[in-house]
């Protein structure tokens, strides 16, 4: 029997509805091809361990919905919102997302090879433990998020706001910082060796190790703040 609101056809967009697992087992059941979500629900819906493998998502709503261990690679993610959903260890290599609201989602030991993020706001989101090479961050909120032991070694990252968030045992080395913000990050262990500072806010970074930051090019005014921060005056 047709599921309501799910049409048959793999070439058409299936929008304006409310997905649950039973229907996307049904569309995967029915082949492999590309399919389109448009202006649909997955609120709080358990897609977990499902091959989605390709989909497509525009401006769907995926609010406290549980992807984890799904298969998500070269899935493509438009102006979706999904507060508090969760991508724990799923399969997300080639992903991409564009302007997408995922407040306080969980990332942890996802797969993330070749995913890009742009324009998105990932404020409080938890990317511990994961793993993959060619992850792009660009225009992003990254407020208060948890990036432990990531790695941006000799990356371009352009207008990421890590204000606040956990960047303990990061690699920043010889990453180009273009505008955005380290303000107030914890950094313990953080390595920006030959990264380029100029250009991004570090109010409240605090050197706790000189020689995690060695060769690192700041400005002089960044200099500046940073020797009054320890109480020194520059004369």
């Amino acid at each position: 029997m047709k599921q309501s609101g799910v049409n048959d056809s793999t070439d058409t967009p299936i929008r304006n509805a409310t997905l649950t697992r039973g229907m996307m087992e049904a569309l995967i059941a029915q082949g492999q091809e590309t399919r389109v979500f448009e202006d649909c629900t997955f609120d709080e819906g358990d897609f977990s361990r499902l091959d989605l493998r390709g989909f497509v998502f525009k401006q769907c709503s995926a609010i406290e919905t549980s992807w984890y261990a799904a298969t998500l690679a070269e899935t493509q993610w438009h102006k979706c919102r999904g507060r508090q959903a969760d991508f724990e260890a799923t399969d997300l290599a080639g992903a991409t997302f564009l302007n997408c609201d995922w407040n306080n989602a969980n990332w942890r030991r996802s797969k993330q090879s070749s995913v890009s993020f742009q324009d998105c706001k990932l404020t409080g989101a938890n990317f511990e433990g994961v793993t993959g090479l060619g992850l792009e961050f660009s225009d992003c909120l990254l407020v208060g998020a948890d990036l432990r032991g990531m790695s941006f070694r000799r990356g371009r990252l352009l207008g990421l706001d890590f204000s606040d968030a956990d960047i303990s045992g990061c690699d920043f080395r010889e990453a180009e910082f273009i505008g955005g913000s380290l303000r107030n990050v914890h950094a313990k262990l953080t390595r920006f060796d030959g990264a380029d500072l100029r250009e991004t806010d570090i109010d409240g970074l605090q050197l706790l190790d000189a020689k995690l930051f060695r060769k690192a090019l700041i400005s002089p005014q960044q200099a500046a703040a940073l020797l009054s921060a320890w109480g020194l005056i520059v004369a």
